[in-house]
């Protein structure tokens, strides 16, 4: 099957960059009116996908994103939901905690999805490619290859690479893992601006999203926290029909199990993100 890429052009301004909203209206709302505090236009911010994930409100988070309409890629969970598919499409391992996890909380957001809410999400691209401080710069989920693919920072260096030689890339722009991050080789720069559905299991219930800066051609990146009312996203998590150990993650910012995690992002659990 083709890919889908959207072409943005020649970008200016701030660039606001975030992922992994994951049914979190709460997030959504906070990180929304940062962009409007910031003057960021909808236009210069970018999603790296799963609108749709673990948290309540589905098909609130959902619509609001059309109405506030930034840009996003689809993620895996977007490309199953448009599909139709049984699953999530994460790649867990059979049997594990997460998939175990995944049969409550992706048949939840399945159902509470209008039709209207499917057909933006059948809208959304594979992937979004731009020039901004006189680099080419390509958004993806997981990886250019594969939407579920999880890089990480410990991911070696010679995997991420041929996502840069697909068209000569000089940054890449990725989600999914769930942990911001960069990572730069050769002047070419790997960078997970986070995701703001869920805390980055650093111990706080902050979440993270990045903005991208033009300093006269120079490329400048930096990541930061996002408060917002976690306290009522954990409670409207608390339904009965959502994995309790999500809700509880919502206020601890400790993930439930590190199964997905490389030995040293796993070692980081409650340290701290270390940028």
């Amino acid at each position: 099957m083709d890919k889908k890429i959207d072409y943005l052009g020649n970008l200016s301004g701030k660039i606001l960059l975030f992922g992994g909203v994951y049914s979190n209206l709460q997030a959504l709302e906070a990180m929304k009116q940062l962009a409007e505090k910031e003057n960021i236009a909808p236009e210069n911010c970018i999603c790296t996908g799963d609108i749709v994930g673990y948290c309540a409100q589905p098909e609130q988070t959902v619509q609001l994103f059309k109405i506030w309409n930034p840009k996003s890629i689809a993620g895996n969970v977007e490309i199953q939901l448009r599909e139709g598919a049984e699953d999530c499409g994460c790649d867990f391992r059979k049997g594990s905690r997460c998939d175990g996890f995944s049969q409550q909380w992706y048949p939840y957001a399945q159902s509470q999805l209008s039709k209207d809410s499917i057909d933006f999400i059948k809208t959304l691209p594979d992937h979004v490619t731009f020039n901004y401080a006189e680099k080419k710069v390509l958004v993806v989920h997981g990886s250019y290859f594969n939407t579920s693919e999880f890089i990480f920072k410990s991911t070696p260096w010679d995997i991420k690479a041929p996502n840069f030689e697909v068209n000569n890339y000089d940054v890449i722009i990725g989600g999914h893992c769930g942990l911001p991050f960069y990572d730069s080789k050769s002047d070419k720069l790997w960078l997970n601006p986070g995701v703001i559905g869920m805390p980055a299991n650093d111990g706080t219930p902050l979440v993270w999203y990045a903005i991208l800066n033009d300093k006269k051609g120079l490329l400048e990146y930096k990541h930061h926290t996002l408060n917002y009312n976690y306290k009522l996203t954990n409670n409207l998590m608390q339904n009965g029909l959502l994995p309790e150990e999500y809700a509880r993650t919502i206020l601890t910012g400790i993930w439930d199990n590190t199964e997905i995690l490389p030995a040293i992002e796993s070692g980081l659990q409650g340290f701290g993100i270390q940028l």
